[in-house]
């Protein structure tokens, strides 16, 4: 009897080893989730809503024109609110950090533009800019970008 038992126990055991082994959902790296182009969906600047896709009134409708493009990894080319666009490298920091460097030609703060990565997936990349931006103000944006 004892041995029934344990021969059931160990057959009950393998089988539900086997079944969650086989079922594992595998999360990309970020670097393939962001691999694509990216618009705005929201900007805020200094944590005030001043862009939402699809809104009437939008106190800065130029960000409609923002996009960061990923797709060609190292490249990224960046178009900014005033649809001033910058071709360079981009690079990721511990997955937490989003750098875009030797921008040409130079946006207005130079050629080096650093993001932190709030939050990413499949459908939406949340970054904030790690320096305030000249170009709208001396303001620190967050974006919440989803892709084109």
């Amino acid at each position: 009897m004892k041995r029934n038992t344990f021969i059931g126990f160990l057959t009950v055991l393998c089988l539900l080893t086997v079944l969650t082994g086989c079922n594992k959902n595998k999360v990309k790296p970020l670097s393939d989730r962001i691999a694509k182009k990216w618009t705005a969906q929201k900007v805020e600047e200094n944590n005030v809503v001043v862009y939402t896709k699809g809104a009437s009134g939008n106190v800065k409708p130029g960000y409609s024109q923002f996009l960061l493009d990923l797709s060609s990894n190292p490249t990224a080319v960046l178009t900014q609110v005033d649809n001033f666009t910058s071709t360079g490298q981009y690079e990721l920091q511990n997955d937490t950090r989003l750098i875009l460097r030797s921008l040409n030609p130079a946006p207005t703060d130079g050629p080096t533009i650093e993001y932190t990565i709030n939050s990413s997936s499949d459908n939406e990349l949340v970054i904030t800019r790690t320096t305030a931006d000249r170009k709208t103000g001396g303001t620190t944006n967050k974006y919440s970008l989803i892709p084109q």
